[in-house]
């Protein structure tokens, strides 16, 4: 069984999901957007698919460095692919990115689950099927009825804690919203929602990503009153010296990193550094599947939780075969989309949620998705 063939087709969708200056989401008219799917191809028929953003999967880096290690070979040995795809890194002037080593190796571990007849979480090894679901909540912003006030904020809490969340995550307000970022305002919105929800309902804040130290500080000590269970990227993540320096001084626990390169390496410095009392890893950002179960078991060696960043497919199996993960991430969630109506390029919704907010585990064989691949191909873009 020998790789023959690597492809990606890109394709059009519709979507209220609109991106501001800063990358963030936020909600508004329908549009057409371009997504792709990657499709690794066996002599055998076997095939392996997974989505991704157009940019991380062009036509460049797919022919110069992902086909010249993958082609002839044989896509059960995800571990030494994944080796030598991360070994071409340093020689591709950063073309050859984190988020391209993701996609290559969820499609690896696709296609072995499809060419096996089992879910992917089965093949690594199941911990549970079912996962709580925490509410992660889109970035503040200046919609009337949206986002805009600390008021908003504890409405849309109830309607989740309502929907059958047990936890709810704020992304407060960013550039460019006018006026950001404040900690207070910050602050003033945690609150809200704390007394919306009651004593019960875990809670979370992902805050503002360049805030100093002495401003983390005021927004932690804020979030330890109103009993919040971790904080996150409070500040610049490439400064590990000053997440020691947060955790040192906070009680509230100090989650990360998310957004900080270097795979399951940096998340191990972050450890010993003292520098978050959660981990963080996520598929997308410590490139793939692979790594992701490197770092969970890196966390638990420490005695550690590893909260996974991000929702999908590859995110829910992460935390289905882990122990030491307590919630997935299913978002973002806004008052004026409705989440539970997915996506035209999937016959049916990658993580659906019950009544009392667990997210159930797919049994079809691979990641689980239920690709709608006539929609894909009626939609394609040249």
């Amino acid at each position: 069984m020998k790789i023959t063939d690597v492809s990606v087709r890109r394709f059009g969708h519709t979507t209220h999901r609109h991106a501001d200056s800063a990358g963030h989401a936020h909600p508004g008219p329908a549009h057409k957007v371009e997504l792709a799917l990657l499709t690794i191809a066996t002599d055998d028929g076997s095939e392996g698919h997974c989505f991704s953003p157009v940019e991380i999967v062009r036509p460049h880096v797919i022919d110069k460095f992902v086909k010249k290690v993958l082609l002839g070979q044989d896509p059960f040995d995800r571990e030494r692919l994944w080796q030598d795809l991360a070994h071409w890194q340093r020689g591709s002037a950063a073309q050859l990115t984190d988020r391209t080593l993701a996609i290559i190796d969820c499609a690896l571990w696709d296609l072995a689950g499809r060419k096996l007849g089992i879910p992917v979480h089965k093949l690594i090894g199941s911990y549970r099927d079912k996962v709580p679901a925490y509410g992660s909540i889109m970035c503040g912003d200046e919609l009337e009825g949206g986002l805009a006030t600390p008021e908003d904020y504890g409405r849309f809490a109830e309607t989740l804690v309502k929907r059958g969340y047990k936890g709810i995550k704020l992304h407060t307000w960013m550039p460019p919203v006018s006026w950001a970022p404040d900690v207070k305002m910050d602050i003033k919105a945690c609150a809200a929602v704390r007394e919306a929800v009651g004593p019960d309902i875990h809670l979370m804040l992902d805050a503002f990503h360049w805030y100093s130290r002495t401003e983390a500080l005021e927004l932690g000590r804020g979030l330890e009153k109103l009993g919040f269970a971790w904080i996150e990227e409070a500040m610049d993540e490439q400064s590990t010296a000053s997440y020691t320096w947060l955790a040192e001084n906070l009680d509230i626990p100090v989650l990360g990193p998310e957004s900080a390169g270097g795979k399951h390496y940096n998340r191990a410095e972050w450890i010993t550094s003292k520098a978050c009392d959660i981990l963080r890893t996520g598929v997308h950002d410590v490139g793939g599947i692979s790594p992701a179960l490197k770092t969970m078991h890196l966390a638990e060696s420490f005695g550690m939780n590893c909260e996974v960043h991000g929702n999908g497919a590859p995110n829910l199996i992460i935390t289905a075969v882990s122990k030491n993960v307590r919630w997935y991430e299913r978002g973002l969630l806004h008052p004026f989309l409705e989440y539970d109506d997915g996506f035209e390029y999937l016959n049916t919704l990658a993580d659906p949620m019950d009544e009392n907010g667990f997210v159930h585990l797919s049994d079809k064989p691979g990641l689980g998705e239920d690709i709608n691949f006539d929609f894909i191909n009626d939609n394609l873009v040249d």
